[in-house]
Parts: C-alpha cells; sequence; structure tokens
C-alpha cells in the first residue's frame, strides 16, 4: 500500500483524467457513414452546407482540438475563446484568450465574433457549440447603453452582498446579449449542437456559461428583484436600473424561455460531469486498498467550514478508508490575501487535524486554477502546521487573510498542474490509513 500523500496525488491524477475532453467527445460525439450523431442528434453532413464551430470556456480549446480531428474538412469555420493560457495548436478553428475571472475587452470583442458567426448561420447551417466552464466571464457582451465596467461594478456589489449563482445569472443574462438562450436567438433557423462540460452542481443547461443556447427561466422583474432583495438597487448604475425597468414593462424583448421556436432545432447535450470525477477517485481509491466512501457529489458550503465537518467524518472512518465528496464550496472573503476555496479547505483542515492524526487531505479543483493562483489546490497532513511554523507564519492568521497559498507553498503543500484543459468541479479527498 502506498504512502498515504502519494496514494492521494495518484487518486487526483485518477479523478483529472477522468475529465479528458478527447475520450468523451469520441464517446458521445460520433461521425457513421457521413452521418453526425450526439444523444438524440442524427444528421446527414452531406445535406448541410456550412459547420461553423463556436465555443467558450476553459476547456474550450481541447474540446475544439478534438472536434476538428473528428471531423476534418468537413469544418468550414470556427471560433472558440479560452483563458490565459489555455490556448492549443488548431488548423481550422480559431482561439483567442481573454480574462478569466475579471471579464475584459479582449472577451468584448470575442462575443462580438460568435454572436456574428452565428448570426450568418442559415436553415442549411449546422453550429457546434462547445461550451464549458468560465464561459460566462470569457464572453461579456454587455448590452447598450450597459457598458463592461458597469456591468463589473454591478457583479462586485452582488457578491458582497451574499447574492447566489442564480441570483447573479438572472440579472446578467439580463444585460447581456449573448446568455440566456440570445446565443441561440442569433443562431436560428440553423441547426444547433452544444456539447457542454457542466462546472454546475446538477448540470442545469440555463446556468452553464450563463447558458447561451438554452432557454431561461428567469426574468427582468426576477433581476430586479435581486437588486432589491440583496439592498443594492440605491448603488447599481443608472444605465443598468433604467434597462432592467424597461424590460420588467414590457419595452425589451425577454430572453427566450422553454418553447420558444428558437430552440426548435438546438440540441443541448452534457458530455461530463463532476460524477465522472469523483467514481473515477472511488475506484482509483479501491484499487490502492482504500475502501472508498462517497459522501455526496453536489458538496456545497463555506470552504473552512466544510472541511471541519470532513475531516470529523474521516476520523469516524474505520481504516484503510477513503472519504471523497466532488462539488465546489465557497469562500467569503474578509481578509488580503490570495487564495481560493481548495486551498482555503486544505488549510483549515491542517488546522483541524491532531499532530499525530494520520489523515492526509486533497482539495482541488479540475480546471487546474483555484482562485487568483497558479495553484489548483492543496495536499496537506499533520505535519503542514508545524511546517508552516517553521517557515515563520501563522496558519491561523493566515485563514483568517485568507491567504492560504502563500503558506501552502511555503510547506511544500500546493497542488500545481496548469492548464488542464477541462472543468468539472472540485474534489475533496481524506484518506484514513
Amino acid at each position: 500500500m502506498p504512502d498515504a500523500r502519494a496514494a492521494a496525488a495518484a487518486i487526483w491524477r485518477a479523478a483529472l483524467a477522468a475529465g479528458d475532453v478527447t475520450p468523451l467527445l469520441h464517446r458521445h460525439l460520433r461521425l457513421d457513414d457521413r452521418a453526425l450523431s450526439a444523444g438524440p442528434l442524427r444528421l446527414d453532413l452531406d445535406r448541410v452546407r456550412r459547420v461553423l464551430v463556436l465555443g467558450a470556456g476553459k476547456a474550450g480549446a481541447s474540446m475544439a482540438r478534438t472536434v476538428e480531428a473528428m471531423l476534418g474538412a468537413r469544418v468550414s469555420e470556427g471560433f472558440v475563446v479560452v483563458k490565459d493560457g489555455y490556448r492549443l495548436p488548431t488548423a481550422r478553428i480559431e482561439i483567442a484568450e481573454a480574462g478569466h475571472p475579471v471579464p475584459d475587452s479582449r472577451g468584448v470583442a470575442a462575443s462580438a465574433r460568435l454572436l456574428a458567426l452565428a448570426e450568418s448561420a442559415t436553415a442549411d447551417d449546422l453550429v457546434i457549440f462547445l461550451v464549458s466552464g468560465g464561459g460566462s466571464a470569457l464572453t461579456p457582451a454587455p448590452a447598450p447603453p450597459v457598458t463592461l465596467e458597469e456591468k463589473q461594478a454591478l457583479t462586485r456589489l452582488l457578491l458582497a452582498a451574499g447574492a447566489t449563482i442564480n441570483e447573479l445569472n438572472a440579472v446578467r443574462k439580463h444585460l447581456s446579449r449573448f446568455k440566456g438562450g440570445l446565443l441561440a436567438r442569433a443562431a436560428s433557423p440553423a441547426t444547433v449542437l452544444t456539447l457542454a462540460l457542466s462546472d454546475v452542481i446538477g448540470d442545469p443547461l440555463d446556468v452553464i456559461a450563463s447558458g447561451p443556447t438554452a432557454p431561461d427561466p428567469s426574468t427582468y422583474a426576477d433581476a430586479l428583484a435581486v437588486l432589491e432583495r440583496r439592498h443594492v438597487l440605491d448603488e447599481t448604475p443608472r444605465s443598468i436600473v433604467a434597462r432592467l425597468r424597461a424590460g420588467a414593462g414590457g419595452e425589451i424583448a425577454e430572453t427566450p424561455k422553454a418553447g420558444d421556436r428558437v430552440f426548435e432545432c438546438v440540441t443541448n447535450f452534457v458530455i461530463g460531469n463532476n460524477t465522472l470525477v469523483v467514481d473515477a477517485a472511488a475506484a482509483e481509491a479501491e484499487r490502492l486498498g482504500y475502501r472508498p466512501h462517497v459522501l455526496t457529489r453536489s458538496l456545497q458550503g463555506e470552504a473552512c467550514e466544510v472541511a471541519g465537518d470532513l475531516v470529523a467524518r474521516a476520523r469516524a472512518l474505520p481504516g484503510p478508508g477513503a472519504l471523497i465528496a466532488g462539488g465546489e464550496t465557497t469562500v467569503t472573503v474578509r481578509g488580503n490575501g490570495r487564495g481560493g476555496r481548495c486551498q482555503e479547505f486544505a488549510l483549515a483542515a491542517a488546522l483541524a487535524l491532531e499532530a499525530d492524526s494520520s489523515l492526509v487531505v486533497l482539495a482541488a479543483g479540475t480546471d487546474g486554477t483555484d482562485g487568483p493562483t497558479a495553484a489548483a489546490g492543496g495536499l496537506i497532513d499533520a505535519g503542514t502546521v508545524g511546517r508552516s511554523r517553521a517557515a515563520g507564519l501563522d496558519p491561523v492568521r493566515a485563514l483568517a487573510d485568507n491567504d492560504a497559498h502563500a503558506l501552502l507553498t511555503a510547506t511544500g503543500d500546493s497542488v500545481v498542474t496548469g492548464p488542464t484543459n477541462t472543468n468539472l468541479l472540485d474534489l475533496y479527498l481524506i484518506l484514513r490509513p
């Protein structure tokens, strides 16, 4: 049986491999005798005038490269926007980079290009849209007169006020020319096939990258209600309030809803989610001699609090055992440090361990980026706290200052993968030898 830290690292690698885009696309997208199949959709490509490949998200380049390899010269044109550093070489599909998690002017230009290509499609064309986590930030398309800076300011207000992802999306979609089904409207009446990697618990299509090709269940009135409920209406830029009120009053067309004709030729298909990651981790843990205990595939909550709960649960496991969870925790930022939800989870877990504990804890994001850092997460043990103090660092203060990244880097407990070209939420793992 391998050392517990080595075992945790091996389990992480197996989980990450399960999110590899190429085998997932080959499993769900097939080309047989000139017919393209994906889920319930089957198309005779000889009857298709053009195949346009569009995309947005952290996995966009790897998805585009695989689709290009499968379809070859059948791809007429393509454009995909990815996070800085996530570009891969392609022959027929152009890959552009833009700001993430903070949108920038490059993202505005990329959104315009994607919309223009979608609008050029006819009823004889096929639009393949490749979407993955990060796609929302990478495609800012503020609806005039709203500016990018105003949308950014409102996002900061809502985050500080504790808005949920659903509340944020309700507002974002109604300030956009791209999200909330509006890309599908732009591409209509073309056939649209959306292949999605889900970074959202439960895989709701309208939430993944804010649902550019999915029906939007929210309304302008809902968006206004969010501002009122979160007590930020008076601080919101006037152009935003004016647009939302005009939409709620019927002066601006709503985002397309379920049953809208723009979705008659749209197929949205999830090709991968966090279940793949959790199942692969459980299988590898068992192979290495640890009995897997899958707690949940929808872990949520404040990272430091969830860490303490999972450590307590892991202590009660019969050894050798592996407590495994998938999902996405959150961090309420109170300090000035750097880190992310997985590194904060790891540091909180380190503080929860007894000095003689044999537990090993790993928390990492499958996209390879945890918060505004180059780390994917952390891998800690009972020696982490001691190593940090030996390096002149105070782990309690670091946690209070949301500065897990500096501490875990100093102790050698950071998990660094570089760009993974996938994005299927996080893996949380505790091994009890």
